[in-house]
């Protein structure tokens, strides 16, 4: 990984919520919220939140008394999850690492993360952080994109983004958010980090968008694949963003248009 893979900065964040969690992120949100609300928990801790599409589906489906601590690295993600969450007592926001999180032991019923583990530098540093957090019995669940081949949009954007910068194509995409997809590897890392009790679930779905246009955007300009194309010339990032749109359209036609995504769920056991 690259150091601007984690960086959601600038414009991302507002065209990252609009476009791309529509697009990929509000069906895996409910149901990962529908996961931890049947464990009934009391205290829930998020790492990676984002711009909140986690939180706002567990917010709406766990009890009234579930308190839930929203983390992630980025500031202005946190600024602009927590500008769009009405006013909620039970929510407390943090910026926060997930290698060295400020919780103290057994803290947290449920620790959750919203394909965000991709990101962590050192695996098995977080998923050790994430058990110390959680009471006996508590539970990690998270998810991970399948590989890349397997995430329409993502692909098409990938291979149009090679076509533009054939000597040194944007891989983003397929390095970081699909980069961490083989299940016996992470449960390898999660057993690493002390978990022995662990659940792996594919979840496929279909992303739908009302134009090329949208996941052209969503990607090149809502991620860090931005900040790939910008490096390579801030100039074209307009033109970028138009040929991954046509592709897309070669693809998957010009009105309405819709791409298999595939994910996995793990749940891990303290």
């Amino acid at each position: 990984m690259v150091a601007t893979d984690k960086l959601f900065a600038g414009s991302i964040p507002e065209i990252y919520d609009r476009f791309l969690v529509p697009l990929i992120f509000e069906s895996y949100a409910l149901d990962l919220a529908h996961r931890i609300a049947k464990t009934d928990p009391r205290d829930v801790l998020e790492m990676a939140a984002a711009t909140g599409v986690l939180r706002r589906a567990m917010a709406s489906q766990l009890p009234a008394q579930a308190g839930i601590a929203a983390t992630d690295l980025n500031q202005p993600m946190l600024d602009y999850a927590a500008a769009r969450q009405p006013s909620d007592d039970r929510i407390v926001w943090k910026q926060a690492d997930a290698l060295a999180l400020p919780f103290a032991d057994q803290s947290f019923d449920v620790a959750a993360c919203q394909f965000g583990v991709m990101f962590f530098p050192d695996k098995v540093q977080a998923y050790k952080e994430a058990r110390r957090v959680l009471r006996p019995g508590g539970r990690y669940i998270f998810n991970v994109w399948d590989k890349i081949s397997e995430n329409d949009f993502a692909d098409t954007v990938t291979q149009a983004l090679a076509a533009v910068f054939p000597d040194d194509p944007p891989r983003f995409l397929a390095r970081t958010p699909h980069g961490y997809h083989d299940v016996e590897r992470i449960c390898t890392d999660l057993k690493a980090a002390g978990f022995e009790t662990i659940s792996v679930d594919a979840v496929d779905g279909i992303s739908k968008a009302p134009s090329p246009g949208h996941p052209a955007i969503a990607y090149c300009q809502g991620t860090p694949l931005r900040n790939e194309i910008e490096a390579r010339d801030a100039s074209r990032l307009q033109e970028a963003t138009k040929l991954a749109a046509e592709a897309l359209a070669l693809r998957f036609g010009r009105g309405t248009v819709e791409g298999r995504i595939r994910g996995f769920v793990i749940a891990a056991t303290r």
